[in-house]
């Protein structure tokens, strides 16, 4: 029943989605880190429920910061700070006491806790544990940024419609362009169809899902471990933390099974004095551990599970086959949202692998 993620920056969670407040400690956060409040607003804000479509569950989201930071710089010790819970509506799961929603984690959950937990709107399962994380990644973006360090993530495709790839000759431009974006897509001419596919599974009483896809600039080269702590291993274990997804792959990934090793291999070359590669498939690892290229990959964001369609299902309290319609506050696609949760997660696994390889002192400085 582990509630913590990290190494040498750890993060912990606490709370449920109709509780009075849900919260996190960061702990091992380096001291004398400045504390933008601008950029822990603007990723609080891309996550915020906006329009149809998102849930009409609206919250202000401010974190409010207990512990760790003092005139608006870190000092070192764990930072502890709650998101409180102003828009609950737990009459909406009344009648779904004991029933397992499809996709979601009743059935699970209810077994797991021994029937003692809180299930109201997903409870310690719930999308809105989400914004602890951005809050925290938030914090670690802030401790990032005084090292050259950019993370950005697109909405790479939304039932079936695409958008275009980086330009990975000009990520700096690129991850700044999404960053200043409320919906993340590189091409805007395909916000409007986006957004009205959404429209239209809502319209249906339906959902649909997409893919996510993140770059990471500025790494050094040397994070990571072999084997258990790989990068890859740490990005994908804070990855899977995100409850709506369901895979993911690094460079290439899966497209390497189409490629001989004459396609695949990411060619060396020395670039103003510097190792480079000429081509980046690996997304920027090798043996779990960063080259120093972007690292690159993409997530599969499932369709949201609360849907207000008829389902099957059953009563797992009674013991019964039962059919479901989910009512409430529902969001018809969850993937615009989750992308600010991608960079924070990221930000997270990053600030702990420098924190990592060079220590409390030297993260800045380490190349």
């Amino acid at each position: 029943m582990k509630n913590i993620i990290g190494n040498n920056l750890t993060l912990t969670l606490f709370g449920e989605s109709h509780g009075k407040a849900i919260g996190g400690v960061l702990d091992g956060f380096p001291a004398g880190v400045t504390i933008d409040e601008a950029l822990i607003e603007a990723m609080m804000s891309k996550r915020r429920a906006a329009g149809t479509i998102s849930t009409g569950r609206q919250e202000a989201d401010i974190p409010e910061f207990l512990s760790g930071i003092k005139n608006g710089v870190s000092e070192g010790t764990p930072i502890a700070f709650i998101i409180a819970n102003k828009s609950q509506r737990s009459n909406d799961y009344n009648a779904l006491t004991g029933i397992a929603r499809p996709g979601h984690a009743d059935y699970t959950g209810h077994v797991h806790y021994l029937g003692f937990e809180d299930a109201s709107g997903g409870g310690h399962f719930s999308g809105r544990l989400t914004a602890v994380m951005v809050a925290a990644g938030a914090l670690c973006m802030c401790m990032l940024r005084e090292r050259g360090i950019s993370i950005g993530t697109h909405i790479a495709s939304l039932h079936g419609i695409l958008d275009r790839k980086w330009n990975e000759d000009d990520l700096d431009h690129e991850i700044a362009l999404i960053n200043e974006r409320k919906f993340a897509v590189l091409d805007e001419t395909k916000e409007e169809s986006m957004i009205a596919e959404i429209n239209a599974a809502r319209m249906e009483l339906d959902s649909v899902g997409g893919i996510l896809e993140t770059a990471i600039v500025h790494l050094p080269a040397g994070l990571g471990d072999p084997e258990f702590d790989s990068l890859e291993s740490q990005l994908a274990h804070a990855m899977f933390s995100i409850p709506a997804v369901k895979g993911i792959q690094f460079g290439k990934g899966f497209g390497f099974a189409d490629l001989k090793g004459s396609e695949a291999n990411d060619p060396f070359e020395m670039k103003d004095g510097k190792v480079t590669t000429v081509t980046n498939n690996n997304g920027g690892i090798n043996g779990g551990i960063t080259n120093g290229m972007p690292v690159l990959f993409s997530t599969v964001i499932k369709p949201t599970p609360s849907i207000a369609q008829k389902q099957k299902t059953v009563s797992f309290v009674e013991g019964k086959n039962v059919e479901v319609e989910i009512h409430g506050r529902h969001d018809p696609a969850i993937i615009h949202r989750a992308r600010v949760v991608q960079d924070a997660m990221s930000a997270i696994v990053i600030a702990d692998a420098l924190i990592t390889r060079y220590g409390q002192i030297d993260w800045r400085e380490g190349e």
